[in-house]
């Protein structure tokens, strides 16, 4: 009965979020585009040889992804310190742990918009058949944007008092989202380059690996890193 409350509460916050972006479109819209204007611009400097592709387009993907994700997860925290809407979930009957569920489910929403656009972009410009490639690269947004979430999400929440935020979540948030990127370029990369997904599995249990601890750590450390 507990457990299906706070998976209750976790949804709200949910729905609480798409509804704020359903009516201003914030951060898909911003996000969407700073994704898009990077794989544009990285495709046009460095397109170079046949290859381009496969040595290229994974790391724009991630890139504008990464990027993509500040702006996200800056966004979804402005809109809770804006006329104390952070106090009210605070006092609130909400476990803090249920808000923290919520938030970060509500940021992979946002950031899966956002690789539904920045994928065709890319595919067309590098000339991928992404069609061939779905699945595996499903798999591997799959694995990749929980981690990149959770994370965000959690240390979003650490910096949303500061006034320097922007820069301190940045310089926080980047170092520890590296194991992440780099086996969500190594994977799409050697996808690209015509290997099955089974060969994939080492990539994918070191983005599952990072999703689960820092989704567990989130969870655990959410309510005394929200309140100090």
């Amino acid at each position: 009965m507990l457990m299906i409350r706070w998976f209750q509460y976790a949804m709200l916050i949910v729905r609480k979020d798409l509804r704020i972006e359903q009516r201003t479109r914030e951060i898909t819209t911003t996000s969407a585009f700073f994704a898009a204007l990077v794989s544009i611009t990285a495709s046009v400097a460095m397109q170079s040889g046949p290859d381009t592709a496969t040595r290229v387009a994974p790391a724009v993907i991630w890139i504008a992804t990464a990027f993509a994700a500040v702006l996200a997860v800056g966004k979804s925290w402005q809109r809770e310190r804006e006329d104390s809407a952070l106090d009210g979930l605070l006092v609130s009957p909400i476990h803090r742990s249920a808000i923290f569920a919520g938030k970060t489910i509500g940021i992979s929403i946002f950031l899966l918009v956002v690789e539904l656009i920045v994928l065709p972009i890319v595919a067309l410009l590098f000339s991928i058949d992404m069609l061939s490639v779905a699945p595996g690269m499903a798999l591997i947004v799959a694995c990749a944007l929980p981690g990149i979430s959770s994370t965000g999400t959690l240390f979003g929440s650490m910096t949303v008092r500061t006034r320097a935020r922007d820069l301190v979540f940045a310089s926080v948030f980047f170092p520890l989202l590296l194991p992440t990127l780099i086996a969500a370029v190594a994977a799409t990369r050697e996808l690209f380059s015509g290997a099955p997904v089974d060969a994939l599995q080492d990539y994918l249990l070191i983005m599952l690996l990072f999703d689960v601890v820092f989704t567990a750590g989130g969870l655990a450390l959410f309510g005394s890193l929200i309140e100090g």
